[in-house]
């Protein structure tokens, strides 16, 4: 830097040159705004397909009936609600909480359910056709007569479930009236 001199002072009035690497990158920082985040989750929002309730509480709501297909409800906990006969097939909800909920005939076909909590939920009647169930917990839970077909439960906790009358993971065996824990023939 022969020849110029640098002042650490700061001159009011005169502005600073932006340094050559800020320069060049300026630019793409100004606009980050205006390209928009990715949709975060409304809580608040009504219960409707593809519904994004990622990590909402929505405990001891009444969502009977409530159509929930293909909604993206990962994190989210619906402790004590009532999901009687709801919709949610081919919903995304890993990890979700669902402890004591009444979800009798409830459907859930094709939705991913791994590491979700169902202890002492009410499944009963329930249509969990190809669901995702690895590493979910079923303590005391009530699946009788629910319809297990091709579900994936490896890992999954049914040690204290209640599964009399359920259609096993095979789509033939029926679980006797006594299974707890597992589907006795």
């Amino acid at each position: 830097m022969v020849g110029r001199v640098r002042s650490p002072f700061y001159i009011q009035g005169v502005p600073r040159p932006i340094p050559l690497p800020l320069r060049r990158i300026l630019p793409v920082l100004l606009t980050l705004p205006l390209l928009g985040t990715p949709a975060q989750a409304a809580c608040s929002d009504a219960a409707a397909p593809g519904v994004d309730w990622r990590r909402c509480l929505q405990d001891g709501k009444d969502l009977r009936g409530a159509d929930l297909s293909g909604a993206v409800l990962r994190d989210a906990s619906f402790a004590r609600g009532r999901l009687q006969d709801a919709v949610l097939d081919r919903a995304e909800a890993p990890d979700a909480r669902f402890t004591s909920a009444e979800m009798s005939g409830a459907s859930l076909a094709g939705a991913v359910l791994r590491g979700a909590d169902f202890t002492r939920a009410d499944l009963s009647r329930a249509v969990l056709r190809q669901a995702d169930l690895r590493g979910a917990r079923f303590f005391r839970a009530d699946l009788s007569e629910a319809d297990l077909t091709g579900a994936i439960i490896a890992g999954a906790d049914l040690s204290t479930a209640r599964l009399g009358g359920a259609l096993w993971v095979d789509g033939e065996t029926r679980c006797a009236a006594a299974s707890v824990g597992s589907c006795q023939r």
